[in-house]
């Protein structure tokens, strides 16, 4: 009988041992779940923010837009210019008011715009500074050169003047008055407004594929918002 009893204690032993690994593996499990729902309630939140900004980039985007036809509408065909609603720039298209073919040195029609446009133009955007990344003045060329010259050598060559050109026009627009004598505008101006020349690499084409020449020549004011900024942010902020 104490055999048989001895037996059914050691059963009963090892039931209560299995009992308590079920137990723990249970607990283990709620643990498991706990921390995944954490972790997904941690990915929604990082999402919605992530969203919330896009929307706020987009009617940022809207509103620069908006802004700057307002305000520059009636003077765009006279100056040979155009908006582009997708990247905020304002572009000069009309390369003989700009620079003599080759040059970098600005022409007087085109001190004339820029002393109209550049004042203007800080104007309309400081409404939306605290938005503001950078301001790009970019400089683009065609792909020409002269015909002697190699591809390697015509756009070398390119990238020296749209360099040189987008230098000129930030060393005259900082110089302007509007500028040069106001420490807060000259600091914010020299802090976020950048030149930039992009030689022949954002050639303009027709439907066919075919690069426009005169409209490649161009010179560009592009307003570039922090919202990437601010996705970083959240995604550092989530690590």
């Amino acid at each position: 009988m104490s055999n048989v009893f001895g037996k059914r204690s050691s059963a009963s032993d090892g039931g209560d041992h299995w009992m308590s690994v079920s137990d723990l593996m249970a607990g283990l499990m709620m643990v498991f779940l706990f921390i995944s729902v954490a972790l997904m309630r941690d990915a929604m939140n990082e999402r919605d923010k992530i969203k919330e900004v896009a929307v706020t980039y987009e009617k940022t985007q809207e509103a620069i837009y908006l802004a700057l036809v307002r305000e520059f509408s009636e003077d765009l065909e006279k100056w040979g210019a155009e908006i582009d609603r997708n990247s905020l720039s304002l572009n000069f298209t009309a390369p003989d008011v700009l620079f003599a073919n080759g040059k970098s040195d600005l022409t007087n029609t085109f001190e004339l715009i820029l002393s109209d446009f550049f004042p203007r133009y800080l104007e309309v955007l400081n409404e939306y500074k605290p938005s503001i990344q950078e301001i790009k003045i970019e400089g683009h060329t065609s792909s020409r050169w002269n015909h002697d010259s190699t591809d390697y050598e015509a756009y070398f060559n390119n990238m020296n003047l749209s360099q040189s050109r987008t230098r000129a026009v930030l060393g005259y627009v900082m110089n302007l008055d509007l500028v040069i004598k106001d420490p807060f505008t000259y600091s914010w101006v020299k802090q976020y407004v950048a030149a930039v020349g992009y030689s022949s690499s954002k050639v303009l084409k027709n439907k066919h594929g075919v690069e426009l020449a005169q409209r490649s020549r161009r010179v560009s004011f592009r307003v570039i918002t922090n919202a990437e900024e601010q996705i970083r942010k959240i995604l550092g902020g989530a690590e």
